[in-house]
């Protein structure tokens, strides 16, 4: 029997969104045991329409003041009480069978911490996207974690675009196992002011403090060996 999830969603400004992410959440083949949205101090009513979300989900809306989506990230985890976690960021949809699936290469695979997957682009409604190209994410959307392992890699760190490489590359130095299935999992939606999309200069400098604390990371491992 698979074991029971909860769902963590970071939302800022997302009120033209939320509700097709959980729509999508909605529809899975395996219905996830809570699903926890961190509104991330919005200026819009994104809390209120993940509050009047009804299609058979617990769902949580925590306000904060504006943090951060990585912040944001943190907030939800630390509710979870489930021994497996998945997120979503608040302008990507779920495919129908994304948990089941996951669900049963974790249940089958013991040495596995988690698992990503592929994702559609798409721009465009979700309930008639215009889909684009497949693409490996290696983030939010796709990813299913333990609980466990999620909290043993600690904190995601703010930084814009990068954070979850971090992250993930964070997990990976503890030795904790996250691979990627051949999959498509979900879709990603398109926006010009898209957190996670596109070529912007200001938010791509989180890949590059992502490598920094990364190479700063090793620095201070050798110099510890010394």
């Amino acid at each position: 029997m698979a074991e029971r999830y909860s769902v963590v969603i970071p939302a800022f400004d997302a009120a033209d969104t939320i509700v097709d992410a959980l729509r999508s959440i909605a529809r899975q083949s395996v219905l996830p045991a809570r699903v926890i949205v961190v509104d991330d101090g919005s200026n819009d009513d994104t809390g209120e329409r993940a509050r009047a979300f009804g299609e058979g989900l617990d769902i949580v809306v925590i306000r904060q003041a504006n943090a951060g989506c990585g912040a944001a990230t943190n907030t939800g985890v630390a509710t979870v009480t489930t021994p497996v976690l998945a997120y979503l960021d608040a302008d990507d949809v779920w495919l129908p069978h994304k948990a089941e699936a996951q669900l049963a290469i974790l249940a089958a695979r013991p040495e596995l911490a988690g698992i990503c997957g592929q994702c559609l682009t798409f721009r465009g409604p979700a309930e008639a996207p215009r889909v684009g190209r497949v693409m490996d994410i290696w983030g939010r959307t796709s990813l299913m974690i333990r609980t466990e392992a999620a909290r043993l890699i600690g904190p995601v760190v703010d930084g814009g675009r990068g954070d979850m490489v971090d992250w993930l590359a964070r997990g990976r130095e503890l030795g904790l196992r996250i691979e990627m299935a051949p999959e498509t999992v979900g879709m990603r939606r398109i926006r010009s002011d898209s957190l996670s999309y596109g070529r912007d200069v200001e938010k791509d400098r989180g890949y590059l403090l992502a490598v920094k604390r990364a190479l700063d990371r090793r620095r201070q491992e050798r110099g510890g060996l010394e």
